[in-house]
């Protein structure tokens, strides 16, 4: 799976977890150059509480258009640390 923006490839993976119809990248699969973390938090009952990223390419920004859960709750303990995208993010095979 491909994480495509402002057709720049934020994350390349062959092993996303999906959840909740959101493909969450490794960390080692994601173009960390392209994001910015934020101040934004928001909690999920069941995974924790998700920080989040903004996208940077060039002169234009997609704020808050990537999550990840750092410390996730131990049901969601697989996806610690992968990353997730939305905001007009494309995810592509």
């Amino acid at each position: 799976m491909r994480a495509i923006w402002n057709k720049t490839v934020l994350a390349d993976s062959e092993n996303t977890i999906l959840i909740e119809g959101n493909h969450y990248f490794p960390p080692e699969s994601v173009n960390f150059e392209y994001l910015a973390q934020t101040d934004t938090r928001s909690t999920c009952p069941w995974k924790g509480i998700a920080s989040y990223f903004s996208i940077q390419i060039n002169s234009e920004q997609n704020p808050d258009a990537a999550w990840t859960y750092t410390d996730p709750k131990p049901k969601a303990s697989n996806i610690k640390d992968h990353i997730a995208f939305w905001k007009g993010v494309v995810i592509e095979p």
